[in-house]
């Protein structure tokens, strides 16, 4: 083992604070690049659903983006 105790291994010599907080800020960003498609993934389908409701609403269809007329 490298280090004598925990306490040696969280402090590494001075450099611990450095070396963790390294890893914390490495996690905590790879842990946003694999959360953030399922974050706007799930917010693009709340949109869609909103439009789709809004457009059955007003006689549309689901499919209906709108008309030539503007209207």
């Amino acid at each position: 083992m490298y280090f004598d105790s925990v306490h040696a291994a969280l402090a590494m010599e001075g450099h611990g604070p450095f070396v963790w907080a390294a890893y914390v800020i490495t996690l905590a960003v790879l842990a946003a690049m694999l959360t953030a498609p399922a974050r706007r993934a799930r917010r693009l389908r709340r949109e869609l659903a909103g439009n789709f409701k809004r457009n059955a609403g007003r006689g549309g269809g689901a499919n209906e983006v709108g008309n030539a007329s503007g209207t």
